[in-house]
């Protein structure tokens, strides 16, 4: 039988582990057990309890106290020796997971985005996951909602989805996180903004009409259009939103989620009706 899990990958402060928080207690409410892993070596608080914890293992505190002077590393390329260290060492990672059927895991990654954009951790994790563990993978890339709202952000935050689906290799799915934080015209102006995303030259198009006289555009309109013409020619990146204040809208997102990697198809079917000796 498979297991099934999400990758929750995205930049710092983007609401990594406060999607996993609230899936969590989503899934408390209607009855369905998750596990919960922080990968992060570098967290400090989180509102969840960790069924695994990456910091059991190795932490970024240890590495950057470390009185080795042949190891000497500032808080990213710490970052990095931690995840590498976990890769080096993932019987820890197979014995913390153990041997489940059909149960459902959700890793809270790090928030430093080469880790899944060109470097080779992420990939060889998910890898492990899929060869050793037989887990159907999805990634969930969060991004703040700000992104879209402005061309700038809203190029580079698109790259940076494409990169990361290019590099893992899994179905993915990109989340604007912090939807509920935005005032009612706000929202309708995201609405406007997703049906738009079906290209991402008209998508640009209005965000520039919106920031006329924006100093950055206007220098790399070239560079901008280039890229754009990549994300258009992949036809790969779109967003969802998370709307913590809908009721729905997180058990949309996990529906949607479960379907990529067919969460529940294996389960065997109740049958609610009665036997033929029963009547």
């Amino acid at each position: 039988m498979s297991r099934f899990c999400q990758i929750v990958i995205g930049p710092a402060g983007s609401g990594k582990s406060t999607y996993c928080s609230n899936l969590m207690r989503h899934c408390e409410d209607v009855g369905r057990r998750i596990n919960i892993v922080n990968l992060d070596p570098a967290a400090e608080f989180f509102d969840y309890t960790p069924d695994v914890d990456v910091r059991e293992l190795i932490s970024l505190e240890d590495v950057l106290d470390d009185e080795d002077e042949s190891i000497k590393f500032g808080p990213n390329g710490g970052l990095v020796f931690c995840m590498e260290f976990l890769i080096e060492n993932l019987e820890w990672l197979d014995s913390q997971l153990g041997e489940g059927d059909d149960d459902y895991w959700v890793f809270d990654c790090p928030g430093q985005i080469e880790l899944y954009t060109h470097l080779d951790v992420m990939k060889t994790l998910i890898t492990h996951l899929q060869n050793h563990h037989n887990f159907r993978c999805s990634a969930v890339c969060m991004f703040d909602v700000q992104c879209i709202t402005d061309s700038a952000k809203f190029i580079g935050g698109s790259m940076a989805a494409l990169s990361s689906m290019t590099k893992l290799e899994v179905p993915f799915v990109n989340v604007l996180s912090k939807v509920d934080l935005l005032d009612v015209e706000q929202k309708e102006n995201l609405d406007g903004y997703l049906d738009l995303m079906e290209s991402h030259h008209e998508l640009l198009k209005h965000l520039n009409n919106e920031n006329k006289g924006d100093q950055f555009m206007t220098k790399y309109k070239t560079l901008t259009t280039s890229l754009v013409n990549l994300l258009d020619s992949y036809g790969l990146v779109g967003f969802h939103t998370l709307d913590m204040s809908e009721e729905n809208s997180m058990a949309d997102l996990l529906m949607l989620i479960d379907s990529q990697i067919q969460y529940g198809e294996d389960l065997d079917v109740k049958d609610n009706y009665p036997d033929d000796e029963g009547g």
